[in-house]
């Protein structure tokens, strides 16, 4: 890395690393449900789809309260406030492994059908690893865990090209707090100035790497938050020349924090 300004990236993954939005992770919702009622239907239990959905609903509106807070929760929460709002009894009649066989149910669909990479992520990837950039995923979890989005990256070849990740249903805090920043930071082993994030969302990554006090790459489209990124890129594929205009704008210092242009990576 040599005298690098830039010596670590932290990533984003849904609608970064990933194309779809994170609000394609409800297209699992049905999956969920079905599997679920399947589970406790070979334990003896019946419980009709409708009042899974309604149990679900719930708990979506519960986990939103959680989630604004810039608060997580294990996957195994999830559940167990789903199973209590289709019925009080329901989770202590489960044992640990029914409860376990439950959690997988609900958290696992989205192997059988994974959201697509961005095609230029491998490249990109390997280039800095090659350079000995070391890379942290960041990301906010829904309903998918990060024990399940780490078997879908491992599945596509990509796990290995992260040193470290951080999920929020694992470390209980969510971007844009800075505090999943800095914990990402402390596995990095390396100070804010000499890290940067990129991601494609104005408040979770573009606002929240700023109050860690990292420097930002935004991707994607016009850039609609109060907090300015130092660069920004259409695919994942320019994230090496981006890296390296940060390195050469500071080490210069000549020029201020602007937008990076490049070719769109997705089309």
């Amino acid at each position: 890395m040599g005298n690098s300004v830039i010596k670590a990236v932290t990533m984003d993954l849904w609608g970064t690393l990933l194309l779809d939005s994170p609000a394609a992770d409800e297209r699992y919702r049905r999956e969920r449900l079905v599997r679920i009622a399947e589970v406790l239907a070979e334990r003896g239990i019946e419980v009709p789809i409708p009042a899974l959905a309604r149990g679900y609903e719930e708990s979506r509106r519960q986990l939103v309260k959680i989630w604004r807070e810039m608060r997580d929760v294990p996957v195994e929460r999830h559940v167990t406030l789903l199973l209590h709002a289709v019925d009080a009894a329901l989770p202590g009649r489960l044992d640990a492994d029914a409860l376990a066989a439950v959690t997988w149910a609900y958290s696992s669909p989205a192997l059988d059908a994974p959201p697509p990479l961005d095609p230029g992520a491998a490249c990109a990837l390997k280039e800095l690893n090659e350079r000995g950039i070391p890379i942290c995923l960041v990301s906010n979890t829904l309903r998918t865990p990060g024990t399940v989005l780490r078997r879908i990256l491992k599945n596509e070849g990509m796990l290995d090209a992260f040193t470290s990740m951080v999920f929020s249903d694992e470390c209980g805090m969510r971007k844009p707090a800075s505090g999943i920043f800095r914990q990402a930071l402390r596995l990095l082993r390396v100070a804010a100035q000499n890290a940067v994030h990129v991601g494609d969302d104005a408040r979770l990554d573009v606002e929240g790497a700023r109050l860690a006090n990292m420097r930002v790459i935004h991707l994607g489209g016009g850039h609609a938050g109060d907090d300015m990124p130092d660069a920004s890129i259409q695919g994942l594929s320019e994230l090496p020349a981006a890296v390296d205009w940060l390195d050469s704008a500071w080490e210069s210092r000549d020029a201020e924090p602007a937008f990076l242009a490049g070719p769109a990576a997705r089309r």
